[in-house]
């Protein structure tokens, strides 16, 4: 006999998203949680290298950017123990050809300064000036402890009663009155609201509720791990970026962590990293260094889905009752989960969300697409 689980909202998706806003809602609904996978996290969450940049990404972007900075910056210590973020500043560089999109960059952006190549060897000293042309650095840029900004909602959410069912993905979906039937991991689920945060699941997973797709696309993201570069201490360094994104070096105590900023569409998988593009995107790491790289210790890829507009995507189907879409967030997730969680959270809820949040609203919603 299958067992019958009630709930006020069935959050789809244990990541960064749906830990979130189930941690966020929580002291006022019953929730729960269902994760396709055996662990909550497996997929972007726990592959992310992820960097704390007020300047990343567009207009909205850095609007939720600066509504998610006092969380990390202000702790509960309760939830969070060790901090959220640690100092590690990006230094932004481009060749000649790309010295006005650098200056542009710098222009747009708040708490950026140009400065000489000169300068940035000194930060970084396998540069290359010989194909460096141009630079800027912005110290407001800081390391996100990932698994511990995960962890502490889990915290949260599980002492306000949340329950996470694991190997339990959505097999099928009815609405029957004011309630949503949903059969996963061999149970079935009674709840009056849906929040589709299953990531580069949720066009499918709106499917089944019979929510017309978004056109989210999952684009692969690789990372090679590379060994710092002999008789050199990288762990005081900035992340350095290709003002172009093509390629960029995150330090990671005594290793490099290198990306070909790759954006290959790909179906939603368990994503691996293709020998072939991270080859290329060292070759264009190594264009812009003195050191050869000679030994790729391991690598592994993620999957950042992005809305056709690459902005996330956050309210109510215009056309499913009941159905919460919490997708779409690309590259920017992770920085920007406190100001997503609390402004789903709060229209869940029914309730305005805080001031800076409310212009946002039209851009985030789904019926933008409609």
């Amino acid at each position: 006999m299958t067992d019958t689980i009630k709930t006020d909202v069935l959050v789809i998706g244990a990541g960064i998203a749906g830990i979130g806003v189930a941690a966020a809602l929580a002291s006022t609904h019953r929730v729960t949680v269902i994760e396709r996978e055996d662990q909550p996290g497996y997929h972007s969450t726990g592959r992310s290298a992820a960097i704390f940049l007020p300047n990343y990404g567009n207009d909205l972007i850095r609007g939720l950017n600066k509504v998610s900075a006092p969380l990390f910056e202000n702790r509960d210590t309760s939830l969070f123990p060790q901090p959220l973020l640690t100092p590690r500043g990006c230094l932004t560089v481009a060749d000649a050809a790309s010295i006005a999109d650098l200056e542009n960059f710098a222009r747009t952006s708040v708490g950026v300064e140009i400065i000489s190549v000169d300068r940035a060897v000194e930060m970084v000293p396998i540069l290359n000036a010989d194909h460096i042309a141009a630079a800027c650095y912005q110290a407001d840029a800081w390391d996100i402890d990932v698994n511990a900004l995960h962890q502490g909602w889990l915290r949260k959410a599980a002492s306000l009663g949340v329950v996470i069912h694991t190997r339990s993905e959505v097999a099928g979906a009815e609405r029957i009155g004011d309630e949503w039937h949903v059969q996963a991991g061999g149970k079935t689920f009674v709840a009056q609201t849906i929040v589709n945060a299953s990531g580069a699941w949720a066009d499918l997973t709106a499917a089944l509720f019979g929510a017309k797709p978004l056109g989210l696309t999952p684009l692969r993201r690789s990372i090679a791990v590379l060994p710092a570069p002999e008789n050199h201490d990288t762990r005081g360094w900035p992340l350095v970026d290709d003002v172009n994104e093509a390629w960029y070096m995150k330090p990671d105590g005594g290793r490099m962590f290198v990306s070909p900023c790759d954006e290959t569409p790909v179906d939603p998988h368990d994503a691996f990293a293709d020998d072939m593009v991270l080859a290329e995107g060292l070759y264009r790491f190594e264009q812009a260094v003195t050191v050869p790289v000679t030994r790729v210790e391991h690598s592994w890829a993620g999957l950042r889905t992005f809305a056709p507009d690459r902005t996330p995507v956050a309210g109510f189907d215009a056309d499913v009752e009941g159905f919460f879409w919490l997708a779409g967030q690309g590259g920017y997730g992770i920085q920007t989960s406190p100001a997503l969680s609390a402004l789903a959270a709060a229209l869940i809820r029914g309730e305005a969300p805080e001031a800076e949040l409310e212009p946002l609203l039209p851009k985030l919603s789904p019926a933008r697409f409609s």
